[in-house]
């Protein structure tokens, strides 16, 4: 009986932390509600001479799929109500 009370909280713990930021970054962001839109991200970083692929919030930031200026791959997460830089961990 106890074996599978444990059984059933490790696996509710475990969705729980799926639920979670799957990302390298987190951001204290509040609220969806009073993020910038991904389209103010888009046409800042598509001024820089990015190719945005897919913007999605990841964490509580932005999680940004592009081409950069020089036509690299890149994952970057931005703050959504700044929209500036976060620093990603490292893996």
């Amino acid at each position: 009986m106890l074996r599978s009370a444990f059984i059933t909280l490790g696996a509710g713990l475990l969705a729980l932390g799926s639920a979670q930021a799957t990302g390298l970054a987190s951001c204290e962001s509040g609220p969806q509600s009073g993020w910038k839109p991904k389209e103010e991200l888009t046409k800042m970083l598509e001024a820089k001479g990015w190719k945005v692929r897919m913007i999605k919030p990841d964490g509580g930031c932005y999680e940004v799929y592009a081409l950069d200026e020089k036509g690299e791959r890149v994952e970057a997460y931005f703050h959504p109500v700044t929209l500036d830089p976060v620093p990603i961990a490292k893996k």
